[in-house]
């Protein structure tokens, strides 16, 4: 006994098919090349079939495509025709929609379209072969060449009267949280999709703890975290994870070794894949090969970090060091709206920043502009007197979601990868610098007086 398989999308699975017409619902665009190829039978259920025709009378009539609230009166008015059952299993799918993360939408939408366009130039075949026979030889070339122009991209942009709807829609950053209430407080939640955060200190000042803390805080709320080092051994900074989130001392790692692996099989960890390459070998588009790689296998990232931006290579032959970190700087943000993430690396001062009693941006050592096109920038301060006493300065920088211009007292110890930003005392850069000044003055007086002390015992006489 043979069969045949259907022409339609039920070889893809029910899946498959509700998570296309999510993405006919939300992405105008690839709506407007879907439905000049499809045609409803090719869904397997009716309440797909249904739920999509009223998406498609609503852009005939109006020519623009339906809201969340316009969906919700369609689901309420436009129904009356159907069954009990064919309602409920479409309001079911309508409030499941708000859940689907479509994490492979770029796979759905090419084979939903390649198969619909597919069905269309067979379709034109067949309409062809009578025309051949009479030698309508132009007609035929004209048919083909319609069938196969259906379906192609046309995405021109931002339409200002079919995207009406786009540009009063919530725009939701789905920030992660940095551990730091005081920073989470000016940020509106931390570190949002599309963003790119850089930290900011000297040469041994903390950069690579302070990426570890914030990668911690992302894997401890379940997100997925993948750690470029440049300069680390993936292994040293494996070892820096395991002191971050348990608090266990970097030297007492071993001591510790069965609690350590206790806390990281936790199921709430996300997951974290941390890729080491040599120092100025890898660029920005070696990182997107490795990402590719790691969608293949499904895992897709919440947030990147590189480790540091400084220290990847440029593929693009740029004379001037500055043009090359600017160039960096613009790609990591780009990849952050590529792949819908955040980014966070670091950046190190020239040498006016060590020791500095606050660092700024105009002590970032060779190119000011890369601070341009990142959203946020804070710095670690730390003088020999905090290095001491395990605490330091942040300051903030730069801050595109709320106030800049911080300076914030931290507890700083390396020892255990434990950084804490306390509350701002209102101390601004004048007062730091005003501070700085006195302390000097006082040290060199206090120098002074016992030089001048010591002087005046060696020339007392001797009795």
């Amino acid at each position: 006994m043979s069969t045949t398989k259907r022409d339609d999308f039920s070889r893809f699975g029910k899946e498959f098919q509700e998570s296309l017409c999510h993405l006919i619902l939300v992405d105008r665009p690839f709506a407007d090349q879907m439905f000049e190829v499809l045609d409803m039978n090719f869904f397997e259920q009716k309440y797909l079939q249904t739920f999509i025709s009223l998406i498609q009378s609503y852009r005939e009539e109006f020519k623009t495509q339906p809201s969340d609230n316009v969906m919700k009166s369609l689901l309420r008015t436009k129904l009356s025709n159907q069954s009990d059952t064919i309602k409920k299993q479409i309001r079911d799918f309508y409030a499941r929609i708000s859940r689907f993360e479509n994490d492979d939408s770029e796979y759905i939408k090419k084979t939903a379209l390649d198969f619909c366009k597919k069905q269309k130039l067979k379709e034109a075949m067949l309409k062809s072969i009578p025309l051949l026979e009479e030698s309508s030889f132009e007609e035929v070339v004209s048919i083909i060449t319609s069938a196969a122009n259906l379906g192609l991209d046309s995405d021109y942009g931002h339409d200002f009267i079919l995207d009406f709807e786009k540009r009063f829609e919530v725009k939701s950053r789905n920030p992660i949280t940095t551990g730091w209430a005081e920073i989470d407080k000016i940020t509106q939640g931390g570190f949002g999709q599309g963003e790119l955060a850089v930290v900011i200190a000297a040469t041994g000042g903390g950069k690579s703890q302070c990426l570890v803390h914030v990668a911690t805080q992302a894997i401890k709320e379940g997100k997925n975290v993948i750690y470029y080092t440049l300069e680390l051994a993936d292994t040293v900074v494996g070892a820096r994870f395991d002191s971050c989130l348990t608090g266990v001392l970097l030297r007492d790692r071993w001591t510790f070794k069965e609690q350590i692996y206790e806390r990281i099989q936790e199921d709430d960890l996300g997951r974290l894949i941390i890729k080491e390459y040599p120092t100025k070998s890898a660029s920005v588009e070696t990182i997107k090969a490795h990402l590719d790689k790691l969608s293949r296998k499904k895992i897709k990232p919440d947030m990147i970090i590189v480790d540091y931006a400084d220290l990847l290579t440029q593929r693009m032959n740029l004379k001037e060091r500055r043009h090359q970190l600017e160039s960096t700087y613009e790609e990591l943000r780009a990849l952050a709206q590529l792949n819908q993430c955040t980014v966070v690396t670091a950046s190190q001062t020239n040498r006016s920043g060590v020791n500095s009693d606050l660092i700024t941006m105009e002590v970032i050592s060779e190119a000011f502009n890369k601070c341009f096109v990142a959203d946020f920038i804070f710095s670690i301060s730390r003088t020999l007197e905090e290095k001491e006493i395990n605490s330091g300065k942040f300051y903030i920088a730069k801050n595109r979601n709320g106030p800049d211009g911080i300076i914030y007292p931290a507890i700083i110890d390396y020892s255990k990868v434990y950084i804490d930003i306390r509350p701002s005392t209102g101390e601004s850069i004048g007062d730091v610098q005003d501070n700085a000044k006195k302390r000097q003055e006082e040290k060199l007086s206090s120098m002074y007086k016992k030089y001048k002390k010591n002087g005046k015992k060696k020339n007392e006489p001797k009795q």
